[in-house]
């Protein structure tokens, strides 16, 4: 079992890496450098506070494990991805509690969307409510092409909104209107519409939406991963700064690169034109030279 430590201002921190995880409401596979995890929380996988304590786990696990370089979440449901908050929770704890956990939830997508770490979403099943808010925390989104599937923010019929930061990713995705109006009426897309209105990048049949998202997985693995992670970086981060300011954290992150294995790799293999290989550079497997100019 591998485990990864750093040090914070009064003790050190011990985690699993993740493909040792052990969670009751996900299951965690490695395919190669490419980390899966599945949601499985029958019947419907919808979520409550404890399955997003586990996501926020795995996230930080997934953000400390160098062995990880790309994240396809998927479901283990034949019918669902994910249906949303329980709602079963909703009637039975207090406001209070929901309003905590709803709070845990933003930070949890927060955290993948700030984790320098593609995640991908593979929907094969419906994607309603919660379950639409973690799809649109990922990077990628890929969807079964099958009418019966439902997406939406129906919260509004509960006499609520998503409040699993779905009222800001969403006219984020999809622009104002078309998100207000999803949410107000509570209306729901199949796949082909989701796809047309910008939830979702690409459709594919059913049986082959995690194959193509694995697929998409693994050529981002093989790329410099610092240099992936900063370019999702600079977008995420950069679209909530005035231009300048995104264009000087820009500037800093480009300065930082210069320094990594990844660039030193692949300025080598171009000058020595050769294919390079960026996860071996990066994983410490080959000793890579220093072609950058000093000051």
């Amino acid at each position: 079992m591998e485990t990864y430590m750093w040090v914070g201002r009064d003790d050190m921190h011990v985690m699993d890496a993740f493909s040792d995880l052990e969670l009751e409401n996900f299951t965690t596979e490695m395919d190669g450098h490419v980390g899966i995890l599945r949601i499985d929380r029958p019947p419907a996988n919808a979520h409550d506070l404890d399955m997003i304590i586990e996501l926020q786990s795995a996230v930080e696990s997934i953000r400390f494990d160098e062995e990880v370089r790309v994240v396809v979440l998927a479901s283990g449901n034949e019918k669902f991805f994910s249906s949303g908050y329980d709602i079963q929770a909703l009637q039975d704890e207090t406001g209070r509690h929901i309003g905590k956990a709803s709070q845990t939830s933003k930070e949890t997508i927060m955290k993948m969307r700030t984790t320098d770490t593609l995640f991908i979403a593979a929907v094969d099943g419906h994607c309603m409510g919660g379950g639409l808010e973690f799809a649109l925390a990922c990077d990628f989104r890929y969807i079964g092409d099958d009418d019966s599937y439902n997406v939406g923010v129906p919260e509004v019929e509960l006499g609520l909104i998503p409040g699993e930061a779905g009222t800001q990713l969403l006219p984020r995705y999809i622009g104002r209107s078309k998100a207000l109006k999803m949410m107000v009426t509570g209306e729901t897309l199949n796949p082909q519409e989701a796809l047309d209105v910008g939830l979702f990048d690409e459709i594919h049949p059913p049986e082959e939406v995690e194959e193509k998202a694995l697929e998409f997985a693994h050529q981002v693995a093989e790329l410099p991963n610092r240099a992936v992670g900063f370019d999702k970086l600079a977008v995420n981060e950069g679209m909530e700064l005035p231009l300048w300011d995104a264009l000087a954290h820009e500037r800093e992150l480009q300065n930082q690169l210069f320094e990594t294995d990844g660039a030193k790799e692949g300025i080598s293999a171009f000058l020595e034109k050769r294919e390079p290989d960026f996860i071996a550079a990066e994983l410490g497997d080959k000793e890579v030279e220093d072609v950058t100019a000093d000051d």
